[in-house]
């Protein structure tokens, strides 16, 4: 290194099976905190910055979290148009959310200074995971940063591979894994959970979380460490002043008559309509009691009432043991199901839990199909793929129609998760598949509405599931020393609660998970209660989805494509593909399938009926197949020389009908007997070490076998004498040759003087 470049702070600690060393110093020092994470060469780079005063008009935190691919890092060029990178990834927009959601609870409450994090991942090994990488990047960049942040957060990877736990196994180890969970909390307690599994039972899940919690321990330490050796001083944050007299004033007006509305109006939208009635006709008041220069803070009145209306909620759930619409803890809202409610699709499922209800559609495609990925990842293409819309309609609103956002990429991902373990593999059902689901009403948790839907719609299209999946959400009230773990929570008990614990899985075990928390923690025994509730109501809307349809489609959908698997030599693949991929090209065109052919000669052909794939499937196994001598076939005349003819029995494969075997009688001239195009019968004699093939149309209408044929053949000098050219091997051939010499298998030969 030449000049000076700063000093360079290193730190590291095990974490799992791996050594993590973050770096400062090096990088971007006008940034709040800036560090360098690296496990094994994946390496990503994470900054935090803050403004330097709040965001004036705002009543919520303005934190933004970002993680930027750049596909330098593991040393491609990005394949769009422009060769640059464009929006982010499916995989970004992840990564962006699973570092979000460990950090949020824990900034104070008052804090409304913008608050950027940047994850640049600067080199990716194709090994090791980077997603992990940035929570505690992130974390530790706040760290050592002025911003306020009540941390540091470790975060961990567990897989579960020969039934044993491996913190931060590569991406290779992984493929053997049953569990991928990824775990992020503090010292004290797990704040952020996301896995996916192939039906994992719940003890063994909390075991998982136990064992990831206990591998981040390391890493929250050396964070500490950096922040007191390196640690700015944390900028003061003043807080919002609380006019306690006008808070007192709301609270007495407004809490009785909440108290009533909440008891007794059951239903979300009355309910509403009551609370809205009621704030207008407080803040009514207030205007017509103001003076002249001293207004009502009708901001402050109105965080007021939504603060007694949430009180108010949360004691009566804490301490009356009831829910707004008048549930119990565990009580799941009515459950109706409806599958084949769309015509020409593949296959649909509508599922509806309260008011919640979501619309999936699957549809069937071919191998070509299969989604292309552009990130830093290893895979390149994707067979199943789980798609999540949120429209304004869904929740009585409007707003302008942007694309899918990070929200509804999350959802999907989760239900994707849920289902991905159940999924055939390609080798028995060889289709790309993908799911669509469409939020047509939205009252908590359609996420784990669209698992259920889904499951509905592959069933519907007749997907051999391996067993079908059902999710539920569960929600958390807790005052620090009571918890009331809540089953199936809707809009209002997501937006006033603690937590949001979405647990997806079969009746075997579970294939997904994911946890949020507004809280900075929550102990294990809630967990396990949360899964022990969420196992049962999973088992109860099983059964009534089994109701509905109880086993997938004995049939495909009439609509969807017909898939045929062979394997071929994959040397041969050159030989099907052609030229350009002229050959191939040409059999699509003729028969009207679509041809796909993988690296290891596996062909499929998919086809709207079977004819056409049968036709496909003679083309293509007329290509790769070698010929076998005794065996009959089909021919066309390509060349004729004065010693005999060549003809194409197989597609590109010649062999030649030496004059002697042309026909069951002597022939003088090739063209007496046969012409150029014509179709002929022929049997394989002779295959010599060059590849060279003998033909002989005599032995088909003779009827030889092929040792007979190999005998009466060779080179034509067996028919040269003329004297007994007639005989066959072993006895007389008989003295009617005009009889029925002529005669074709199956018809009459007519002579060459009477060609009809």
């Amino acid at each position: 290194m030449i000049g000076n470049m700063g000093e360079i702070h290193r730190f590291s600690a095990m974490v799992g099976s791996k050594e993590v060393i973050i770096e400062t110093g090096r990088f971007a020092e006008q940034a709040g905190g800036a560090v360098t994470v690296r496990m094994g060469d994946t390496m990503v780079l994470a900054t935090a910055t803050m403004s330097k005063e709040p965001r004036e008009g705002v009543d919520f935190f303005p934190l933004s979290v970002d993680y930027e691919e750049r596909m330098y890092a593991a040393g491609r060029i990005p394949g769009s148009f422009f060769r640059r990178e464009g929006r982010p990834s499916e995989t970004a927009i992840l990564i962006s959310r699973v570092t979000d959601r460990p950090l949020r609870p824990l900034f104070p409450k008052d804090l409304f200074n913008e608050v950027q994090v940047i994850v640049t991942a600067l080199s990716h090994d194709q090994e090791n995971h980077s997603d992990m990488l940035s929570i505690i990047g992130a974390s530790a960049a706040l760290m050592i940063s002025d911003i306020p942040f009540d941390g540091p957060v470790g975060a961990c990877r567990v897989g579960l591979i020969d039934g044993q736990f491996v913190g931060n196994a590569t991406i290779s180890e992984m493929e053997n894994s049953v569990l991928d969970l990824r775990v992020a909390g503090t010292a004290d307690s797990i704040n952020m959970v996301e896995a996916s599994a192939n039906e994992v039972d719940e003890e063994t899940m909390l075991r998982a979380l136990e064992f990831g919690h206990q591998a981040i321990q390391g890493i929250i330490a050396v964070q500490r460490e950096m922040a007191a050796k390196l640690g700015k001083p944390k900028a003061v944050i003043t807080p919002v002043p609380v006019d306690t007299a006008l808070r007192d004033a709301v609270f007495a007006r407004a809490m009785p008559e909440i108290k009533r509305i909440v008891a007794e109006v059951l239903d979300r939208d009355a309910r509403n309509a009551a609370i809205d009635a009621l704030r207008e006709a407080i803040l009514a008041e207030y205007e017509a009691q103001a003076t002249e220069g001293n207004p009502p803070d009708f901001v402050a009145i109105r965080g007021f009432l939504q603060e007694a209306l949430k009180e108010e909620v949360r004691r009566r759930i804490l301490e009356d043991g009831i829910r707004p619409d008048g549930r119990d803890y565990t009580t799941i809202r009515p459950l109706a199901v409806e599958t084949g409610v769309i015509p020409r699709v593949h296959g649909s499922g509508l599922f509806r839990r309260g008011q919640t209800q979501v619309l999936s559609v699957a549809t069937l495609g071919t191998p070509r199909d299969a989604q292309e990925l552009d990130n830093l990842n290893p895979e390149d293409t994707k067979r199943y793929m789980h798609h999540y819309n949120f429209p304004p309609f869904s929740t009585g609103e409007t707003w302008f129609l942007r694309g899918p956002k990070r929200r509804e990429i999350g959802h999907g991902a989760l239900a994707e998760a849920a289902l991905r373990p159940m999924i055939p593999p390609e080798d028995e059902f060889p289709y790309t598949l993908r799911v669509v689901s469409e939020v047509m009403s939205s009252n908590g948790s359609t996420s784990m509405a669209s698992v259920c839907g889904s499951t509905l719609a592959l069933m519907d299209a007749g997907v051999p599931l391996v067993r079908p999946v059902a999710g539920i959400a569960m929600g958390l009230i807790s005052d620090g020393q009571r918890y009331a773990v809540l089953t199936d929570i809707q809009g209002m008990e997501d937006h006033l609660g603690d937590m949001d614990f979405k647990v997806a899985g079969t009746a075997k075990g579970i294939t997904a998970l994911q946890m949020d928390i507004k809280i900075k923690g929550i102990p294990t025994d809630v967990m396990r209660r949360a899964l022990a509730q969420a196992r049962d109501a999973r088992l109860q809307i099983l059964d009534v989805m089994l109701q509905e349809i109880p086993a997938p489609r004995p049939e495909l959908s009439p609509y969807a494509p017909r898939i045929t698997t062979i394997q071929i030599d994959p040397e041969k693949i050159g030989a099907v593909i052609g030229p350009g991929g002229k050959v191939v090209r040409g059999i699509q065109d003729k028969t009207g399938v679509k041809i796909d052919i993988e690296n290891d000669g596996t062909v499929y052909i998919a086809a709207a009926d079977g004819p056409a794939a049968d036709m496909a499937l003679e083309m293509i196994l007329g290509l790769v197949e070698e010929p076998e001598i005794g065996r009959i076939y089909t021919g066309k005349v390509v060349r004729i020389e004065p010693y005999g003819a060549f003809v194409e029995f197989m597609p590109g494969r010649e062999g030649m009908v030496h004059i002697s075997q042309i026909a069951d009688y002597r022939v003088e001239r090739i063209e007496d007997e046969v012409r150029l195009g014509d179709e002929i019968m022929v049997m394989v004699t002779d295959i010599d070490a060059s590849g060279k093939v003998r033909l002989s149309r005599q032995a088909v209408l003779e009827g030889w076998t092929a040792e007979e044929a190999q005998a009466r053949d060779k080179g034509g000098r067996a028919r040269s004498s003329g004297g007994d050219r007639g005989r066959r091997p072993g006895g007389d051939r008989g003295g009617d040759r005009g009889g029925d010499r002529g005669r074709r298998p199956g018809g009459d030969r007519d002579r060459r003087g009477g060609r009809s």
